[in-house]
């Protein structure tokens, strides 16, 4: 059964950090194109980070360039989203997402790309 375990998600203060982590059990990783998405309220979900299955190639949304780098531990079967600078537009329910593909070199950024979704973990920025 594919699962993903989604944590590191919190209440944190304009301008921190937090690591969000994305743990595949049920498969490998290896294979697969993966997406961070983020829902905030009141508005649709919308791509965050993506990255290819080889880790060669990402994309980010404007608003994350620069500040939220994706990456992805094939030891450790886990996806991670490093969240630094953080606003207060920030706030969302942030998901996972993988869907496998031969591409090994195309990060997808439409949500409608991906068939796995983990079930959130939410990002507060508040002081």
């Amino acid at each position: 059964q594919v699962q993903f375990v989604e944590s590191g998600g919190a209440l944190v203060q304009p301008g921190g950090s937090l690591r969000l982590s994305c743990a595949a059990s049920g498969f490998i990783l290896d294979g697969y194109a993966i997406g961070w998405f983020r829902r905030a309220p009141g508005k649709e979900r919308e791509a965050v980070s993506c990255i290819s299955t080889s880790g060669e190639t990402e994309t980010y949304a404007n608003s994350v360039k620069g500040r939220f780098p994706i990456s992805r531990d094939k030891v450790k079967n886990t996806v991670y989203l490093q969240m630094i600078s953080l606003k207060p537009e920030d706030t969302a329910v942030y998901y996972c997402a993988a869907t496998p593909t031969s591409n090994r070199d195309t990060a997808y950024y439409s949500d409608t790309k991906y068939r796995y979704w983990g079930q959130g973990t939410r990002v507060t920025v508040s002081s």
